[in-house]
């Protein structure tokens, strides 16, 4: 059992959470985080709705809607301060990654946030959230730093350059970025040299890389500097940037060809691709997260943006706070069975005062 007093000091996190992102009074007659974590805990640890779980489901919807999506961004951020203080990783300078992860939706898309899918399994429609998390190598799993829902149409790097600028702050420096093939654009490119961000991008094999590839014998390895154009606005920006090429190398019991974009002055070729593959502790975490999913059948971007955040949360807690001690879902159900130990004694001191006047 996880020590009690630890418990109801996160419980408390969780409230702060709560009654600032949905602008909500704690310790007051109405509603708040207080009330209503116990169903937000509940439905995590079952992996279902709200509406299963409790009676508050419709009231908490309307408090999400009632206030600004950007409160959820601040509190999250202002937790991720709070927590900072019980590790060393603003000490240190980070590896991020950015990844993306869908939800599916099942009814009609009919928003700029539900990205279109192909029908399988029902599915025709998923919201999208993009999340920058911290992955070093002395990070069992990913610490999700911030994360924001991503609309049809999105630019990679407008969004990735308002993540990195709220997350910046936290660290001592960022010392690499981590991409996968779906940030592989010259615009990715020149806005992260631009930003002087030291990046790691994981490269399609289009027609050029694989020119590039195809003179090389099993286990080469060369870097090639590769000038390009960007045209934007009537305009033409130049960049460039270092492709790093490994033709079949062994990994995990199969051989394959890695290619890489990165602005990194040196570039260690032996040991880039063991570097790169830190990025998958972020696939690790989504993973995790799953195991904390609210479900719900909402076309509203705000609450399925808030479920997702209250659900990293979850997640940053465990892994900062107690991961060396209990599971995550271990962890889930103790914080819901406290929980809902919590309210039911003030619900039922408050009936006894009642009932005494």
């Amino acid at each position: 059992m996880l020590n009690r007093e630890r418990v109801f000091r996160t419980l408390t996190t969780l409230d702060i959470f709560m009654d600032r992102a949905l602008k909500l009074r704690p310790k007051s007659p109405e509603l708040s985080g207080f009330h209503y974590n116990r169903e937000m805990l509940r439905a995590a640890m079952a992996n279902t709705y709200l509406e299963t779980v409790g009676s508050r489901a419709d009231s908490i919807q309307m408090a999400v809607k009632s206030a600004p999506m950007s409160d959820i961004y601040w509190e999250y951020l202002k937790t991720v301060k709070v927590l900072r203080k019980r590790t060393s990783f603003a000490e240190h300078d980070a590896v991020l990654a950015f990844d993306t992860t869908d939800e599916d939706f099942y009814g009609h898309p009919e928003t700029m946030w539900i990205h279109n899918w192909t029908g399988e399994d029902a599915v025709i429609g998923k919201f999208r959230f993009l999340t920058c998390s911290l992955v070093s190598h002395d990070v069992p799993e990913k610490v999700p730093l911030f994360s924001i829902p991503v609309q049809i149409g999105h630019s990679n790097a407008r969004d990735m350059t308002f993540m990195l600028a709220m997350v910046k702050p936290l660290f001592k420096s960022i010392s690499l970025c981590l991409f996968d093939r779906g940030y592989h654009s010259s615009e990715m490119f020149l806005t992260l040299s631009n930003a002087h961000i030291p990046y790691l991008i994981f490269l399609r094999k289009d027609r050029y890389v694989k020119e590039l590839l195809g003179p090389m014998k099993s286990g080469d390895m060369r870097t090639v500097d590769h000038e390009f154009k960007l045209n934007r606005d009537k305009t033409v920006i130049r960049g460039e940037t270092t492709v790093a090429l490994l033709r079949q190398i062994f990994r995990r019991g199969e051989y394959n060809d890695w290619c890489f974009a990165t602005n990194r002055r040196e570039i260690d070729l032996e040991n880039i691709v063991s570097t790169y593959t830190q990025r998958w502790n972020i696939e690790t975490g989504f993973r995790i997260q799953d195991e904390a999913t609210i479900k719900s059948k909402s076309k509203d971007v705000r609450i399925r943006f808030f479920l997702f955040a209250y659900e990293q949360i979850l997640q940053l807690l465990w892994a900062v706070l107690f991961k060396e001690e209990v599971s995550f879902k271990e962890f889930l159900i103790q914080l819901s069975d406290t929980c809902s130990e919590r309210l039911s004694r003030a619900e039922m001191k408050a009936l006894n005062s009642g009932s005494r006047q």
